[in-house]
């Protein structure tokens, strides 16, 4: 019997999950600057599989009508009445694996990045999807905890993570590094784990999260974060990153193709605090990819290196700036759904 294991982000995919900003999140001073982020991730989703939303019922009508208003109609999206305390679906999302035929959704332990923030709502919404039977692939729920942004795989199955989040003793403290590949292995059918020991973001709440720093793509891509500049906080821990990502290789000893992608100049809150802007949060879709932009002079580089890193897909440019104000971008906020998985 062939082995489960986690689905690429390249994958053809049926729909991408949303969970929805709203007035009683954090967003809540900002939700009219928000809001649209999240509607023109919407429009581009839906030119190329359908959208989950998940979000309370109140907040479905309101919704709805900014939906209608892009031009998205009701066929394209399914909304989904769910109690939420924030909107970070990639941490919170349902991972699936698949064995070559058969899938399965795995409900890992969502515990707001260590207990820093209220997540029991969150951690039920996987189980009230399936129970509402909107998966078609069985749901497994693990009394472990892992957020789907910690973690990248390629086609070769070989694991791409940080020690500083998988390895925090405010996630599963009572396992070791072995210990912790070992339940890696066997949850998610990885044959072989890449760590990643340096590198970090100002403004991170997730105990850097690898898809803020070091991304996998298809053709043996590896795209990573750089900083040229000295003076920078980032720059002595990213040039570590860096070297250590150079002597990586895939599953079957093959080594990646590394895409350095730039740095964007420092982005602060009102209070002064820098805020975690990165264009290594881009979200995979079938044929396309979209990426977080900053307003910034480094943006039209970025879109070109990962248009060269994802020959054939189009390149999509979204402005993130709203979305950094909650210590999150792009692909933090989404979770993919490949086909098979969900039927609507």
């Amino acid at each position: 019997m062939n082995r489960f294991s986690l689905l690429p982000e390249w994958s053809p995919q049926a729909a991408v999950m949303l969970t929805w900003p709203h007035e009683k999140t954090d967003w809540v001073d900002i939700l009219e600057r928000v809001e649209p982020v999240y509607v023109e991730l919407a429009a581009a989703i839906v030119k190329r599989s359908h959208l989950l939303i998940v979000a309370p019922q109140k907040a479905q009508e309101r919704i709805g009508a900014l939906l209608l208003r892009a031009g998205i109609n009701k066929t394209q999206y399914t909304l989904f009445a769910c109690l939420t305390d924030d909107t970070w679906a990639r941490d919170h999302g349902p991972l699936t694996l698949s064995d070559g035929e058969k899938l399965k959704m795995l409900d890992f332990t969502f515990n707001g990045w260590g207990e820093k923030f209220s997540a029991d709502l969150d951690n039920q919404i996987n189980r009230k999807l399936a129970a509402a039977q909107i998966f078609r692939a069985p749901m497994q729920t693990i009394d472990w905890v892992l957020e789907g942004g910690a973690i990248e795989i390629d086609s070769s199955g070989a694991l791409l993570t940080t020690s500083a989040c998988l390895l925090n003793q405010n996630r599963n403290r009572q396992n070791n590094r072995a210990e912790v590949e070992q339940y890696l292995m066997e949850y998610l059918g990885a044959r072989k784990i890449n760590w990643v020991d340096y590198g970090y973001l100002a403004g991170d709440d997730t105990d850097s999260h690898i898809d803020t720093l070091a991304r996998l793509g298809p053709n043996a891509a590896l795209l990573y974060v750089g900083c040229d500049d000295t003076d920078d906080e980032h720059y002595r821990e990213l040039q570590q990153m860096e070297q250590q990502l150079l002597g990586l290789t895939d599953a079957e000893g093959q080594a990646y193709d590394l895409y350095r992608l730039p740095w964007p100049r420092p982005v602060f809150d009102s209070e002064g605090h820098r805020l975690p802007a990165t264009y290594a949060n881009f979200l995979i879709l079938n044929d396309a990819v979209l990426v977080p932009i900053y307003d910034d002079p480094a943006d039209e580089a970025a879109l070109e290196i990962i248009g060269r890193a994802f020959s054939g897909y189009e390149i999509i440019g979204i402005n993130c700036l709203p979305l950094i104000e909650q210590h999150g971008s792009l692909h933090c906020i989404t979770m993919q759904i490949p086909e098979g998985a969900i039927e609507f």
